[in-house]
């Protein structure tokens, strides 16, 4: 296999990786803060909209997708932590 080969392999390979990532988690609880678990389900139906963009655009969305994807991601880990923060509050 030539370099270039080589390189088109990796650069494929990382990006599988990236894309069978696992969507974020609806880990809030629903009886208690509904509004925070329905803003997180949110997050993960804009993260699998944004999947489905990748493979329908067959990824070339020039890093913006993924970048939108990592802000999900985070955003979804803020919810948690506000639902946390909360609880520990005594609400």
């Amino acid at each position: 296999m030539t370099r270039i080969g080589m390189a088109f392999c990796v650069a494929g390979l990382a990006l599988a990786a990236t894309i069978v990532a696992a969507a974020p988690a609806n880990n809030v609880s629903r009886a208690r803060h509904p509004n925070i678990a329905a803003a997180q389900h949110l997050t993960t139906q804009a993260y699998e909209k944004i999947e489905a963009a990748q493979r329908a655009n067959e990824f070339d969305l020039g890093g913006h997708a993924q970048k939108a994807k990592d802000l999900l991601d985070q955003a979804n880990r803020e919810l948690k932590a506000a639902a946390e923060t909360s609880n520990a509050n005594g609400h």
